[in-house]
């Protein structure tokens, strides 16, 4: 991958980090915030959505532009799905618990609190919102945190309701889940402070340990997505949308500053040939007889080919700005949009199905020259207008500037076009829930995950891995809990974490296991009524019955602690088994026989207690 000279080409970054919450309820109404499966879905409802003017009169160029795809959405609804979610009562008051942890968060960023917290509505029409608008409210600003490249300044931190999740398209439009809609999310928002693609991924992963340090932040694919916004000096600000994976972040700014860097070099090209776009024609007529499958296939559904003749833009349609992403493609990205499947354009032609005489025939059609380029739409007559009206658009842009946009980040590390950039007409006040007076007082700074690993390195002496381990993971809380009772603090890590691990590998059903299990597993070693090593077996039993007793389950399973005598006889046996390999190897012969004796065992006994009655057995008989 290209590296550039990020500094002179004045890259300016920022990011838009946003995480749900784990709270009891959603942030306006009681419903639980659980994400429930599709099929548990016990009805549905449908919506049409189109924008409104902002109190100023004005409409939002996103909202609008997605107003033109006529679509039907579908909303799957649960049987813990109420009024406010559907969109037919007013929203409740904001959730107290979301507002506890928004404060906490604005508390490890070095965040000013907002005297009073409104709440406003943001135009949303993609369907993600019954409403058509999202409820945000700015709860903090002026924050910061370190990076090894310099301070990133926080630029805000809004509280808004997740949207609902996007099921599937449909042949009308789109299905959604409400199971979503309404969670708790903090929006987190960076100055544009950021000048390296490795510096976005230090910040964004220093934001994400500063939320999980809270305790109260949802985990899992999905729960947090980031943002991230890219210009160069020349070109133009780029929204990503929807980041999953850290890992991704770096990679993402680097692929769109090349593709900026490419399409600036591009539009150089296009203005040293004195390029330009033509009007769209139809060309329906070049194809009668085309043995293209897709151009067939829309002819044949009484659909038509339209054609645009881009003038000097021959070899550059087919330019690569990203890793297996073109010009052409950006051109089909709009296309797209309108509900094309896509175009032809002649840098890649003859292709699918497409002759050289048809080439011929279409250049010759539109008038196109040797240094000209021609695109294509094959697809009902209002989809082929519109489409090649998108693509003639993009074509014309590209002889001018970078345009500024929102980009969907794909899962390789590149982007394509999802819409303009929204602007502040989709803004305007909620008139149904009362202003929030926050309290900060009220709520206490957590401890960092950073600091937790030192804790319990020096408080509870875990070696650097395993302290990292659960302080970084899902259970510290019942971690922390054990020890208090008693357990033997890297036993219980090593439980909760390597434990679960390799019994997940192992197919057993962990999900099913709950605090209390562990809880009690752990105090029956430490009572001493459980060996160590018979832990990985009861976990299995109870995650096998989740409602038997642990003591009850470890009965059944003979994983009752052993006494010094049984533990004795036990390796006895083993020894006078092997009596000839003790004779000939003596202490040579302890390995192969100390995982025989815990065996026999079944992991009644602790190891360090089967180990020395191995050797006193093995120094007898040597």
């Amino acid at each position: 991958m290209t590296e550039y000279d990020y500094e002179e080409l004045g890259l300016v970054a920022g990011l838009e980090i946003h995480q749900q919450l784990d709270t009891a309820t959603k942030l306006f109404c009681q419903c639980p915030t659980r994400i429930r499966e599709p099929e548990e879905s016990t009805r549905s409802l449908t919506r049409y959505l189109h924008p409104t003017k902002s109190e100023l009169g004005e409409i939002d160029d996103a909202a609008l532009e997605e107003s033109m795809v006529d679509r039907e959405f579908e909303y799957l609804a649960y049987d813990t799905t109420c009024l406010v979610e559907e969109d037919d009562e007013p929203p409740h008051r904001v959730d107290r618990e979301a507002m506890d942890v928004a404060l906490e968060i604005a508390q490890l960023l070095d965040m000013n609190v907002a005297d009073q917290v409104h709440v406003m509505r943001k135009i949303v029409i993609d369907g993600s919102n019954t409403s058509g608008f999202q409820r945000s409210m700015l709860v903090a600003n002026d924050g910061e945190i370190s990076t090894s490249e310099g301070s990133v300044g926080i630029e805000d931190m809004l509280l808004e309701e997740e949207s609902a999740q996007r099921v599937e398209e449909t042949d009308a439009g789109v299905r959604f889940s409400l199971d979503r809609l309404g969670i708790p999310l903090v929006e987190i928002g960076t100055k544009p402070d950021i000048r390296s693609p490795a510096q976005a991924r230090e910040a964004a992963e220093r934001i994400g340990m500063l939320l999980r340090s809270t305790g109260h932040v949802k985990r899992g694919l999905g729960t947090i997505r980031q943002d991230v916004n890219v210009s160069i000096a020349d070109g133009a600000r780029i929204e990503l949308k929807g980041v999953q994976s850290l890992d991704d972040i770096d990679d993402l700014v680097r692929n769109e500053v090349r593709r900026q860097v490419e399409l600036l070099d591009i539009r150089a090209e296009l203005n040293d040939r004195d390029a330009s776009v033509g009007d769209p024609q139809d060309v329906t007529a070049v194809f009668e007889d085309t043995d293209s499958g897709v151009i067939r296939g829309a002819l044949d559904s009484g659909g038509v080919v339209q054609a645009v003749r881009l003038s000097g833009f021959d070899g550059l349609v087919g330019r690569e700005i990203q890793p297996d992403r073109r010009l052409g493609t950006e051109l089909s990205d709009h296309a797209k949009r309108h509900g094309a499947g896509g175009i032809f354009h002649t840098d890649e032609l003859p292709a699918y199905g497409v002759t050289e005489d048809e080439v011929a025939a279409l250049r010759e059609a539109v008038d196109a020259g040797p240094e000209d380029a021609v695109v294509i739409v094959a697809d009902d007559p209002e989809t082929a207008e519109l489409a090649i009206e998108a693509a003639a658009e993009r074509a014309e842009t590209a002889l001018d500037r970078v345009p500024e946009e929102t980009r969907d980040a794909n899962d390789d590390a590149t982007s394509r076009y999802l819409r303009p950039l929204p602007g502040a007409a989709r803004m305007y006040p909620e008139t149904d829930v009362p202003p929030v007076t926050p309290d900060e007082s009220e709520v206490e700074t957590p401890e960092l995950l950073t600091e937790k690993v030192d804790r319990y390195q020096s408080e509870f002496g875990l070696d650097a891995g395993l302290a990292e381990q659960v302080a970084y993971g899902q259970r510290w809380r019942l971690f922390e809990d054990a020890v208090d009772r008693g357990a033997d603090a890297t036993l219980a890590a090593q439980t909760l974490e390597s434990t679960v691990t390799e019994l997940r590998r192992d197919d057993v059903p962990v999900a099913h296991l709950t605090d209390d299990h562990f809880r009690a597993t752990l105090e029956l070693v430490a009572d001493g009524e459980l060996a160590k090593e018979g832990v990985p077996e009861l976990l299995t039993a109870l995650a096998e019955e989740p409602g038997m007793d642990a003591a009850e389950a470890a009965e059944a399973a003979g994983l009752g602690s052993a006494g010094e005598d049984e533990v004795r006889a036990a390796v006895s046996t083993v020894v006078e088994r092997h009596a000839e390999q003790v004779a000939e190897e003596g202490m040579g012969a302890f390995s192969a026989l100390m995982g025989e004796c815990m065996g026999e065992l079944r992991g009644k006994a602790d190891g360090d207690v089967v180990s020395d009655v191995l050797r006193e057995e093995i120094q007898k008989r040597a």
